[in-house]
């Protein structure tokens, strides 16, 4: 594969990663209202607060995927 379809299939790769990210995000159960009750990032949520003493750390996994959901969709 030369230096061309190198670069758009890294190109190509990019677009389907941007656009399936809130797809996949909101299918982890990280909305634009919370993280939805009884899903994957439910239970994300719960055992990184049992890990923390009872509270989500900031900057942590489950506070930057729903922070990446909130930013990746126009609009919200």
């Amino acid at each position: 594969m030369g230096p061309i379809m190198t670069a758009a299939a890294i190109g190509a790769g990019a677009v389907v990663a941007v656009v399936a990210a809130p797809v996949v995000l909101g299918a982890a159960g990280f909305t634009s209202a919370g993280i939805a009750a009884g899903s994957i990032g439910a239970k994300m949520m719960s055992a990184a607060a049992v890990a923390n003493g009872g509270g989500v750390a900031a900057g942590g996994v489950v506070a930057g995927l729903q922070a990446a959901d909130q930013g990746l969709v126009p609009g919200r």
